[in-house]
């Protein structure tokens, strides 16, 4: 994890998207028809250059399937690619990391063939909501990673640190705060639903995300910058310029261990949980092969390796993990998370960028 941020490449960037272009699909090596192999897509960059380094060759290793990676495109490209290659009969990837949004786009189209667990036995070490499953109960995807969205601040303007969310719109913070620039990666309206109107079910009807967009509105006195550029967020709360707002826990814990003036708190309400799922692709032939690689990768050892060496929140329970208490606090946290309402984004998402463009522009 500590390589991460010596490569001052946003991890989001990375853990959202990936940083691909047709290219990097050519593949690396040819496999030999009869080989066991296995093609995975992970998000790309540092990402993708981590899980070759941790965990790929050691996958190998044990189970004698070789893996090409892919570096997976940015944004929803991958999701498109999959789709219009499976409707072919092919699979750039085998299995492929995919963020909730894309799972749920995915399920639509029945892109994600039907995960049987008896050959994942491992999956029982997950936590529950980590379980990818179809309406009618098909499992569709197995958390692959996690990660954290906290409320950080700057120590040498704040010697407290804040414990809930609530402080986004104490009035005593006018014009300090840096916050997510969308409705889609910020999370707040589930913040907000949270702190505010009893739990993120208030979100269930148009209703009650009208009125987490009026609560949300009250902190706009409060936002200095509503930020795109991670980069330019983080250097603001380094040098105190902007000494409040949401951030990634771990970067900010990683700024922290190197001396920087700045802190991440998991307020009481919970830190935003987000993460990504393994696939496989309909089209994929090598099923047996994607349900060794997954069950692999939902071992406590391999989850607690990602956490110590790429920064990740581990997506197994607790008590299965040989995390020290502060190897498991660099990245996660045991208060309840607040976990995204990833079906809005969905079935709501022009509704609600227009609702959030217009509450910011208000």
């Amino acid at each position: 994890m500590r390589d991460i941020l010596n490569t001052n490449v946003s991890r989001r960037a990375v853990l959202g998207a990936g940083v691909a272009g047709a290219s990097l699909l050519a593949m690396p090596a040819v496999l030999r028809a009869q080989d066991k192999s296995l093609k995975v897509g992970v998000y790309g960059g540092y990402f993708k250059d981590s899980f070759d380094k941790n965990i790929f060759a050691d996958f190998t290793k044990e189970t004698g399937i070789a893996v090409e990676s892919v570096a997976e495109p940015t944004g929803e490209a991958w999701l498109v690619q999959l789709e219009q290659a499976a409707k072919a009969g092919q699979a750039p990837a085998d299995v492929s990391m995919m963020s909730q949004v894309a799972m749920l786009k995915g399920q639509s189209s029945e892109l994600w063939a039907t995960l049987d667990t008896t050959k994942i036995p491992n999956a029982t070490n997950l936590i529950d909501h980590f379980v990818n499953k179809y309406p009618d109960g098909r499992i569709a995807g197995i958390g692959a990673v996690a990660w954290y969205i906290t409320l950080v601040t700057n120590t040498d303007v704040y010697k407290e640190a804040p414990t809930s969310w609530n402080a986004l719109w104490d009035p005593a913070n006018a014009d300090k705060l840096g916050l997510l620039a969308l409705v889609s990666n910020s999370f707040l309206l589930e913040v907000t639903a949270k702190t505010h109107l009893g739990g993120t079910n208030a979100l269930d009807t148009e209703e009650g995300l009208l009125k987490a967009f009026e609560k949300l509105a009250e902190v706009k006195p409060n936002v200095r910058l509503w930020y795109r550029d991670e980069a330019q967020f983080e250097q603001s709360l380094k040098s105190g310029e902007i000494p409040m707002g949401q951030y990634y826990h771990d970067v900010t814990g990683l700024a922290a261990a190197d001396g920087q003036p700045v802190r991440s708190t998991f307020p009481k309400e919970g830190g935003i949980q987000d993460s990504g799922c393994w696939a496989l692709s309909r089209a994929s032939e090598k099923v047996e092969e994607a349900h060794t690689f997954i069950n692999y990768m939902c071992q406590p050892k391999i989850q607690a390796l990602l956490s110590r060496k790429v920064g990740t929140a581990p997506t197994v329970k607790r008590d299965l993990l040989d995390l020290t208490v502060e190897e498991f606090g660099a990245v996660s946290s045991d208060i309840e998370p607040i976990i995204p309402r990833y079906d809005l984004y969905t079935t709501k998402a022009d509704w609600l960028n227009q609702k959030w463009t217009e509450m910011i522009a208000g």
